[in-house]
């Protein structure tokens, strides 16, 4: 059955590759059932309806992502969207959460019917093969520097922005941390060039064992204020009841105070971070899988992108900022996930989390850093298939993956890419192989920051 449905010979897989490379995606996501309650709790919302929330939203969108578009790609609650929920829409704008949630309602019908009439997958089409390769060679530094901030291996610094960790400073807490995550990184390394299975799982476990392990012997210091938390899992019951605090409240939202050119803002300011992460991300963690075609498209992106914009307003319903799809699907691939199986493992560990939550929530940032930091090794490959003799084509790929991770966003490093593709290749005589779709974006990406 599991083999007609989602064609695990035809993808070169097996059920075991898809089930420990779908616990692998779900272990480096799981940061999220910790991250996302205590971001939107700063909105005001409840933190334990949110984590409710995000378990569900995490399961319906990956589960419809398995079972539409047979991908394994999963998806949660997105780090960036949840920040300008919380701390712009609601924080600074002065907006309620309820407020928040309908933009995202809103956002998500209309990437719905985008999706049905072919609007995102054009988009996503349109991108020249070139900058595609610039996508993913640069969503693997974005995510490679997620973990070494997550490991506290690069730390912030007033002077220079950010530098390495000194580890005699707070060796109990931030040194010990990082040595960890570089052991981890070396172990999952190893195991990775010996053929291993499930080498990436592995190391995950094996950081967080050792960590539990310096916490007995007081190496490891337990400083909540610091934001250094129990290493052990804890055995506590989940309140169910307590997803009635945030379900169905966007259709409660209160307008008295919200103009609507202010509303349009926030909900076009959703609407292009959303799409432009996801098509940014279905192309690097699909260009890494080996999805794409000879022309650079994506087989049944139709279907991708509807799943995605379902979870949305799924995600939105249930009492969550918006749903997309995770770049840390790029961990399961790299551990061979190749079809949705792989996304119904993972949706399933997201739902059962409900009841165990405070395990997973236990899984600590430099745990999970040696995952994303090597998956960004095996993603910035791409970059020898960019054609570094035409520099109409491959400057505007290195201006691209360069952007990801210094403006620490993956729609930010299209926008830049877009537009400096059509600008130089108009100025440079090569205007023929620039589509009408990609000047139209161009002028979308420039309008943006001007007005949002």
């Amino acid at each position: 059955m599991l083999e007609k449905f989602f064609k695990l010979k035809e993808n070169h897989t097996d059920v075991k590759t898809e089930v420990l490379a779908g616990i692998t995606t779900f272990m480096t996501m799981a940061y999220i059932l910790a991250v996302n309650p205590t971001m939107l709790a700063d909105a005001g919302m409840d933190k334990t309806a949110v984590l409710i929330a995000t378990c569900l939203a995490a399961f319906v969108g990956t589960l419809a992502m398995a079972l539409f578009a047979n991908y394994p790609f999963a998806l949660a609650p997105g780090m960036g969207l949840n920040a300008y929920f919380a701390y712009t829409v609601c924080d600074t704008m002065g907006y309620s959460w309820q407020v928040a949630l309908m933009a995202v309602f809103i956002e998500g019908i209309i990437f719905i019917v985008l999706s049905l009439t072919n609007v995102r997958e054009a988009i996503f089409n349109a991108i020249p093969t070139t900058l595609k390769k610039g996508v993913s060679a640069g969503i693997g530094l974005f995510i490679a520097f997620i973990g070494l901030q997550g490991a506290h291996i690069v730390v912030s610094n007033e002077s220079t922005l950010l530098s390495g960790v000194k580890f005699a400073e707070n060796w109990h807490t931030e040194g010990i941390c990082a040595l960890l995550a570089l052991i981890g990184l070396m172990v999952t390394a190893i195991l990775y060039i010996k053929k291993v299975k499930a080498s990436i799982l592995i190391g995950i476990l094996v950081t967080w064992i050792l960590g539990m392990l310096c916490q007995v012997t007081g190496i490891y210091h337990v400083d909540v204020e610091a934001g250094y938390y129990s290493l052990y899992p804890t055995l506590e019951m989940t309140d169910f009841s307590a997803i009635t605090k945030t379900f169905g409240q966007c259709f409660k939202a209160d307008f008295h105070n919200v103009g609507i050119f202010n509303f349009i803002v926030v909900l076009f300011s959703f609407l292009f971070v959303d799409m432009f992460d996801t098509i940014g991300t279905l192309i690097g963690v699909s260009d890494k899988a080996g999805m794409l075609d000879k022309d650079g498209k994506l087989p049944r992106v139709k279907q991708a992108l509807f799943a995605d914009a379902i979870a949305t307003s799924a995600g939105a319903v249930l009492g969550t900022s918006t749903t997309t799809t995770f770049v840390e699907s790029s961990a399961g691939v790299g551990a061979g996930a190749r079809t949705g199986l792989s996304s119904v493992v993972t949706g399933f560990l997201f739902l059962i989390s409900i009841f165990f939550a405070p395990i997973f929530k236990a899984i600590p940032g430099f745990a999970t850093a040696p995952a994303l930091i090597f998956v960004g090794f095996l993603m910035i490959s791409a970059i020898v298939k960019i054609d570094f003799e035409d520099l109409t084509e491959a400057i505007p790929a290195y201006l691209c993956l360069i952007a990801m991770p210094l403006m620490y966003s993956i729609a930010e490093g299209i926008a830049i890419g877009v537009i400096s593709y059509v600008i130089i290749n108009l100025i440079c005589g090569k205007a023929k192989k620039i589509t009408p779709l990609m000047y139209i974006l161009a002028v979308l990406f420039v309008c943006k920051y001007i007005f949002l």
